[in-house]
């Protein structure tokens, strides 16, 4: 029973914090907010790798029930691919042709305000995208909530890590997808609300896995991979190529630093809780 608490507290990081976390954002001017993300997704890149690398895939080669190597990396490969037909069939949300430029939200906000002023049927498309960006974001927020729930029943310090590197990738997310709910129509206070009413799947997602994952020890080793090739494709195909829109010296030196201070915090993080 203590372990379903462990992963129902820390579920609710995952979804309701980064919800909260990133909603303060929204105090802050639109400067600033453009400031900060670009820092906030170096970082979480970071945490991302760092999560799969150092915890999720050396704790599924490494968990008590036997496993074949090939057989991990296999279902590494096939979850990279899977995740690219999803995010292609719009059910994966991250970045969308025309919806988003990797987690920037002020590119969302441009997209906006240069269709600002068209016909009604662009008001239209607008709230659509609103709707399936939350449709969108409670299935993967429900997935997290799976992922998490299968890294506490392996270890709790390796759910306590990927729960943090959940909630940091999380936190420019749901800013952006804040950014988007305002531009679709939607009012502060109910793109809050429908926010955290996403949030939940992840608490939904976890408290599911941990009744039905109990009895399936065999299958959490690969289901730990899948979530690190989930956190890969996040960072390499979702979070990585909008930090090559900024290319002077400086701005590089910066992502490469935060970059490493996401890793770093992963690391310590495992090394500590050990």
């Amino acid at each position: 029973m203590e372990l379903l608490f462990w992963i129902i507290g820390f579920s609710l990081i995952g979804g309701l914090l980064s919800v909260f976390l990133a909603s303060t954002f929204l105090l802050l001017s639109e400067n600033a907010r453009n400031v900060a993300v670009p820092h906030l997704v170096s970082f979480a890149v970071g945490a991302l790798l760092g999560a799969s690398f150092l915890g999720l895939i050396p704790h599924a080669l490494e968990h008590e029930v036997p496993v074949d190597a090939h057989n991990i990396g296999l279902t590494l490969l096939l979850g990279l691919l899977s995740f690219f037909v999803l995010e292609k069939l719009v059910l994966w949300r991250h970045c969308h042709h025309n919806h988003c430029d990797a987690h920037t939200p002020e590119n969302k906000s441009h997209a906006h305000e240069h269709s600002h002023g068209h016909s009604h049927s662009h008001e239209k498309k607008g709230q659509a995208a609103g709707t399936l960006i939350l449709v969108g974001d409670t299935i993967h927020n429900f997935v997290d909530g799976i992922l998490i729930a299968a890294a506490f029943m392996t270890d709790l310090h390796l759910g306590i890590v990927t729960s943090l590197a959940i909630a940091a990738h999380e936190i420019p997310q749901e800013l952006g997808d804040f950014v988007i709910l305002l531009h679709s129509g939607f009012k502060r206070s109910k793109a809050l609300y429908y926010n955290i009413l996403s949030s939940l799947g992840t608490v939904v997602g976890a408290l599911l896995a941990y009744f039905l994952l109990s009895d399936m020890q065999q299958l959490l080793p690969y289901i730990l991979v899948v979530a690190a090739s989930s956190f890969i494709y996040i960072a390499v195909a979702d979070l990585i190529p909008g930090l090559h829109a900024k290319v002077k010296p400086s701005e590089t030196l910066q992502q490469i630093s935060l970059i490493a201070a996401g890793t770093l915090f992963i690391y310590v993080a495992h090394s500590t809780l050990h």
